[in-house]
C-alpha cells in the first residue's frame, strides 16, 4: 500500500510529511476523534516484510508507552493498517536538533547549547532509570520546538534499537546499529553498553553543537571507527568557549567508560559549570582515583550557588525553616535562580515541577510561576510565609497543577472545597504517603463549566508542609486516571 499526504491511514488524516524517522516516514495527521494534531510514523513499504525492522518498530512503541517525561516523546497508540505498521507519537510543533545546527553556520550560542544538553539530559536520564538505554544519540533525534519569548522544549525521540540495560544482545549484531558518528567505542568493537554509552553520544552531541562539526569528522567509515577507538578529540581551547569545555568533552569522551560522568546528568552539570568558569575540571587524563575530585568540584559550584539564592532570600523573611543546599539531590538538578524563593517548592517535589520555571514538568506542564489565591503574578525574589506555585497543564486532560507550601515546613491546613466529592483515600508509595481527594466543581474562573478537581495531601513530614490542587478533565474520576496513576512521587 502507498503511503502519501492528504490521504486517510488507519483513521487518520495524514497532512503532510515531516521527514524519515529511522525505519519509516513521519507524517502530520489529524485524529480521527480529538481534536488534536498526532506525529504518525509509519514502517517503510521495503522494511513491512522484514521481521527484523518489525520487530524493532514494535518495540519502539512498546518502550516509549511505558514511558512519561517532558523529555521524552509521548507514544499515544499503535497498529496495522493494510499491512503497515504505524505508530501514532505526540507532535512537536519544531525541528530536530540536526537542523538547527545546519541551519546556523557554525556554533550554537553557550547558553543555548547548554541548555539543550541539559534538557536532553533529563531525558536519557529517566530512560536510565526505568532501565533502558537509547543507543542512539545522536541531533536528528533530539527534537528542539522554540517558543517566544521562553527557552526551548527539547525532547528526545526514535526509541527504535532502544533496549533494556540488562538485555542480552551483542551491541553491534549484524553492522553497528548506532549512528557511527555519535558511536561509544564499545558499540563498534561489541564491548559490554551500559547508560554511559549514552553518555557518550551525548557528549559527541554537545561537542557538535559547541563547534558545529562532529568529532571525529573523517573520509571513510573505517576512519571514523578508528578515530573512535583511539584517538582524543579535537582541543576547544582556541573555540573562545571557557577553558573547562576541553575537560567536559574529553571526560564525556574518554574511550573507558569508567572515565565518562557516571550519567547524563552530571556531564549537563559540568557543562553548565563550565559556561559559568566556575569550574576548572581535573584533567581527564588523570588517574581515576583522581575522578572524585572533579565530581566534588561539580558538587561544590552547585552547593555555592544553591547557598547564595538561600542567604539571598533570608533577607526577605524568615528563614529558621528554610530549605538548605543539601535539599538539592544529585538527580534534582533544581536551578535556584530561577527559583528564587521557592526553591524550597522545586525541591521538595522535583520529579513533577520542571528544573527551572521556563522549563516543563510531569506531563508537558508549563509556564510554572508564583501567584496569590487569586492567581496574580508574584515575584519570584520575594520570600512569602505560603509560597504557591502556578503551572498549565497540557489540557490531556490536566488544565491547571497548584503547588502550595508553608515555607517554615509546618503542617499545612487544607484549604475550603467547592466540589462535589466523589472519592477520598489513604495512599503509600515507597517515596511518601498521604490523602487524596477528588470530586468534581463549579469552576469559579469559567462558570458554569464544570472541572475535575484532585487534592494531594501529604502524612510524611518531608512533604506535610505542602499540598496539591490538580484540575481538569469533566470530572475528578477522570482526572484522577490521568494523572494520578503515574505521577511521580
Amino acid at each position: 500500500m502507498t503511503v502519501s499526504e492528504g490521504m486517510d491511514f488507519a483513521g487518520y488524516r495524514l497532512e503532510r510529511r515531516l521527514g524519515m524517522g529511522g525505519m519509516g516516514t513521519v507524517y502530520l495527521a489529524q485524529h480521527p476523534r480529538l481534536p488534536r494534531k498526532d506525529a504518525l510514523k509509519v514502517l517503510s513499504e521495503g522494511h513491512t516484510g522484514d521481521p527484523v525492522f518489525r520487530e524493532r518498530f514494535l518495540r519502539e512503541a512498546t518502550i516509549a508507552a511505558r514511558l512519561n517525561h517532558p523529555n521524552l516523546v509521548a507514544v499515544r497508540d499503535r497498529g496495522q493498517h493494510a499491512g503497515r505498521l504505524w505508530i501514532a507519537m505526540q507532535y512537536v510543533d519544531g525541528i530536530d536538533l540536526a537542523q538547527l545546527i545546519r541551519r546556523r553556520p557554525g556554533a550554537l550560542p553557550l547558553d543555548r547549547a547548554v541548555r539543550i544538553v541539559t534538557e536532553a539530559a533529563k531525558g536519557l536520564d529517566t530512560l536510565h532509570r526505568k532501565g533502558v538505554l537509547h543507543r542512539d544519540v545522536k541531533p536528528a533525534n533530539i527534537l528542539v520546538a522554540e517558543q517566544d519569548g521562553r527557552p526551548d522544549r527539547v525532547l528526545i525521540t526514535d526509541f527504535g534499537i532502544a533496549r533494556p540495560a540488562n538485555a542480552p544482545t551483542n551491541s553491534t549484531g549484524a553492522g553497528l546499529s548506532a549512528t557511527l558518528a555519535y558511536a561509544a567505542p564499545e558499540q563498534i568493537n561489541g564491548g559490554a553498553i551500559d547508560r554511559r554509552t549514552d553518555v557518550y553520544a551525548l557528549g559527541c552531541v554537545l561537542y557538535e553543537m559547541l563547534t558545529g562539526s562532529v568529532p571525529f569528522p573523517r573520509d571513510t567509515p573505517a576512519a571514523v571507527m578508528y578515530a573512535h577507538l583511539h584517538e582524543t578529540p579535537p582541543s576547544l581551547d582556541k573555540s573562545g568557549l571557557p577553558p573547562g569545555f576541553d575537560e567536559v568533552i574529553a571526560t564525556a569522551l574518554a574511550k573507558n567508560p569508567g572515565e565518562r560522568y557516571p550519567s547524563c546528568g552530571a556531564l549537563a552539570t559540568a557543562a553548565a559549570a563550565a559556561a559559568q568558569g566556575t569550574v576548572r575540571l581535573a584533567a581527564v587524563r588523570a588517574p581515576s582515583r583522581r575522578r572524585p575530585i572533579v565530581y566534588a568540584a561539580i558538587a561544590a559550584a552547585v552547593l555555592i550557588a544553591v547557598t547564595a539564592a538561600v542567604v539571598g532570600f533570608s533577607r526577605a523573611g524568615s528563614t529558621e525553616h528554610a530549605p538548605t543546599a543539601t535539599a538539592l539531590g544529585p538527580q534534582t538538578a533544581v536551578d535556584p535562580v530561577s527559583w528564587g524563593a521557592y526553591t524550597y517548592v522545586a525541591q521538595t517535589f522535583p520529579e513533577l515541577l520542571p528544573a527551572s520555571q521556563f522549563g516543563s514538568g510531569y506531563q508537558e506542564m508549563w509556564g510554572c510561576k508564583p501567584t496569590d489565591e487569586l492567581l496574580r503574578d508574584l515575584p519570584v525574589d520575594v520570600f512569602v510565609p505560603t509560597g504557591r506555585i502556578s503551572c498549565f497543564g497540557n489540557r490531556e486532560p490536566v488544565q491547571t497543577v497548584e503547588f502550595v507550601c508553608n515555607a517554615d515546613r509546618s503542617p499545612i491546613a487544607p484549604p475550603p472545597t467547592y466540589d462535589r466529592a466523589e472519592g477520598d483515600e489513604q495512599w503509600t508509595r515507597t517515596s511518601s504517603n498521604g490523602n487524596l481527594h477528588w470530586g468534581t466543581y463549579l469552576d469559579r474562573y469559567k462558570a458554569p463549566q464544570l472541572t475535575g478537581y484532585l487534592r494531594l495531601y501529604f502524612d510524611d513530614p518531608d512533604r506535610s508542609f505542602c499540598y496539591i490542587v490538580v484540575t481538569g478533565a469533566q470530572n475528578g474520576t477522570e482526572l484522577r486516571a490521568a494523572w494520578w496513576t503515574e505521577a511521580p512521587l
